[in-house]
């Protein structure tokens, strides 16, 4: 695998806003997963449902999107980027629209299978058009910049997801999500650049089949599938603990841990981007995965906590968690070779988000509510993901010895400056 996966060259203006565009879509599309979080309570409560119902609401966006990018494994290599991210996004926002009119929890698990199907798709496409524009010497720090709509979604979205749900019933959020989408649409319409990324003469069974069977690919699909796991188990409860466990009140608290971890998290991503540029990215991967397993497991132990002590560990959470994707989804695009990027970085996003989608249903059989209202089973999940964390670190170690560039940043991939006049 060529350590220079081709690219197209943008000029230094257009390559930030074509970022911040992308940036913009990833973070729509994160929000509408992370803000079934914070309104797990109300859900709950509206639709008289139990919390492993809960989890299959949480679930289905991710497999809706793992049946959907596998189909896109086949096909989107077949037509240029920003056509297909342009029709995919808006159905996106219709659905999410459909997600805000659901009148009872079937619709709106209905709804949630088509905002994953779109979504999923969009956010595999956002990936790949980093891979296509940026070079791998600077890749870590553009996909730190992708990842960023984590901690951007918890600052902004969640907040403002948990008090117009406060004010207006949970149906608002939902709805200032569709908006905020059909904003991106047309700034995305105008900034995105017409990449030649279609494969001519594409062969959909064949590119799947080389890109199912490469030994490379097949460990890069194992870390993604890993990473999702241990996020996927941990998430959907996260915010429902602090309430029932930790005694954290919806309205002012648990929106204030959140803006509080989100912007620790903003503020560390450009710093874990920068590292991924310039160390071992492995050993980045392991020391982020290491930070996650000790905060991960104090979470799930905590009783009643003191508000200030809440938001710590909240930030101390999400600046873990976030910090792991920058070095190994910078791995797993390194291990990708142009022709294949579309369709590969489909799967990726199918793996990982059907991984969230069982790692949810796989935290409902561990979780039940006991009869003071506290939530019970949490540190068994809590041990089950500290083994997903391992795992991810695993697999990450076989990948990079298969293909040792897609981790190590080396001074030979950096641009030369031209020659002075004389010699040229």
């Amino acid at each position: 695998m060529s350590v220079h996966a081709q690219h197209h060259e943008l000029p230094p203006g257009r390559e930030r806003a074509t970022l911040v565009t992308l940036g913009a879509v990833q973070f729509t599309h994160i929000l509408d997963f992370m803000i079934m979080m914070p309104l797990g309570a109300q859900l709950m409560q509206a639709f008289h449902i139990t919390p492993a119902q809960f989890s299959h609401l949480v679930a289905s966006y991710g497999i809706a999107a793992a049946v959907s990018g596998f189909a896109g494994g086949f096909l989107l290599d077949k037509f240029d980027r920003k056509r297909a991210l342009l029709v995919l996004y808006a159905g996106f926002g219709l659905a999410t629209i459909a997600c805000g009119l659901a009148p009872n929890y079937q619709m709106l698990l209905l709804a949630r299978l088509a905002a994953g199907a779109f979504g999923g798709l969009a956010s595999s496409l956002v990936t790949a058009m980093v891979g296509d524009f940026i070079p791998p010497v600077r890749r870590g720090r553009a996909m730190a910049f992708v990842t960023a709509a984590f901690p951007v979604a918890s600052v902004l979205g969640v907040p403002a997801g948990l008090m117009l749900a406060g004010h207006f019933g949970w149906h608002a959020a939902f709805f200032m999500l569709a908006g905020c989408a059909a904003l991106n649409l047309v700034i995305a319409s105008l900034a995105l650049p017409h990449l030649r990324t279609a494969v001519h003469g594409h062969e959909p069974w064949r590119q799947m089949k080389e890109i199912m069977t490469h030994g490379v690919h097949l460990r890069a699909f194992a870390v993604g599938t890993m990473l999702g796991m241990a996020g996927g188990i941990l998430v959907p409860f996260l915010a429902p603990s602090f309430i029932a466990n930790l005694g954290l009140n919806e309205q002012f608290q648990l929106p204030l841990a959140y803006a509080v971890g989100g912007t620790a998290t903003a503020i560390s991503t450009p710093i874990v981007g920068w590292l991924s540029d310039h160390m071992d990215r492995l050993r980045l991967l392991i020391y982020m995965s290491i930070g996650a397993v000790a905060v991960t497991l104090v979470i799930m132990q905590l009783g009643i906590t003191p508000v200030a002590v809440a938001c710590m560990m909240m930030a101390l959470f999400m600046v873990t968690m976030s910090g792991r994707y920058a070095p190994a989804m910078t791995m797993i695009t390194n291990a990708v070779d142009a022709r294949y990027r579309g369709g590969f970085m489909s799967i990726i996003s199918a793996l990982q988000l059907a991984a969230n989608a069982v790692a949810s249903l796989l935290a409902g059989w561990f979780v039940t509510r006991g009869p003071s209202g506290r939530l019970l089973g949490l540190p068994m999940v809590g041990y089950v993901a500290t083994g997903f964390f391992a795992l991810t670190i695993l697999f990450a170690i076989q990948l990079r010895n298969a293909a040792p560039h897609v981790a190590t940043h080396h001074k030979k991939d950096v641009v030369p400056p031209p020659p002075p006049p004389d010699v040229a």
